[in-house]
């Protein structure tokens, strides 16, 4: 599997886009991102394990809990050249996005 593949895969899946998205405002523990995105921790935790692992976000412990935030270094430059694209060539045709709609 190439590392594009990996890369791109872990960015076409919903509950790790709004992972992204949500750790990109502020660092959070599972719990918090559990509550903000309604959905079960074990399934977070799957989430949280693969962006981990591809090295998006990191975590680190403060206590007992751990603490995820973004790789704000790589991230953000990527997420900035999304909007950009999206603002100069979806020109509203999707009709599925923020931007469209």
């Amino acid at each position: 599997m190439s590392t594009y593949h990996l890369f791109f895969n872990n960015l076409a899946n919903e509950l790790k886009i709004s992972v992204i998205s949500n750790l990109k405002d502020r660092d959070m523990c599972v719990g918090e991102l559990s509550k903000e995105l309604k959905v079960e921790q074990s399934k977070l935790s799957h989430a949280l394990s693969s962006l981990k692992n591809c090295n998006l976000v990191r975590a680190k412990r403060e206590g007992k809990k751990m603490v995820y935030s973004l790789n704000k270094k790589t991230m953000l430059p990527i997420l900035d050249i999304i909007d950009e694209h999206s603002r100069q060539h979806c020109g509203g045709k999707c009709g599925r996005c923020e931007i469209c709609n």
